[in-house]
């Protein structure tokens, strides 16, 4: 799951990084959200926001994680149009950015399907000491 994203991280990153996710779910600076599905809402990924600064101005970022035996049934792109909701309603940000890798085919393909703009090409350090190729998605929260 972690292939356009530098590759598998050791269990001691994935506890750092849950607990930043329930940090920052706790304050409200960035939710992150699970992904469920089914009569037994079965988690089967993640979706969040978070702020950050991009090219000179405040925007959102978002992300998302699919588990691969639910990939290609529209499950994130559904996560994604609720979290375009989702920062519309809470955020007084002008813009939601999505970064995937240029590789990634399906998340980019999500971007398009929910509206978001295309931008460009950008290079990202991600994670540190492994840049990515990703595309600029941007979402105009105002509309």
């Amino acid at each position: 799951m972690t292939e356009h994203l530098g590759g598998p991280e050791s269990p001691s990153k994935l506890a750092e990084r849950h607990e930043k996710y329930l940090h920052s779910s706790r304050t409200g600076e960035g939710p992150m959200y699970v992904i469920v599905v089914g009569a037994e809402e079965t988690a089967v990924g993640s979706i969040g926001y978070w702020k950050r600064e991009w090219r000179r101005d405040h925007v959102l970022e978002t992300g998302w994680s699919v588990l691969p035996e639910f990939q290609g049934m529209g499950v994130a792109t559904s996560a994604a149009r609720l979290i375009v909701e989702r920062a519309k309603a809470e955020s007084n940000e002008r813009a939601l950015h999505a970064f995937p890798s240029v590789e990634n085919a399906p998340s980019n393909r999500i971007c398009e399907k929910v509206g978001f703009k295309l931008l460009g090409q950008v290079d990202f350090e991600y994670p540190p000491g492994h840049t990515m190729r990703c595309n600029d998605w941007s979402f105009d929260l105002r509309k």
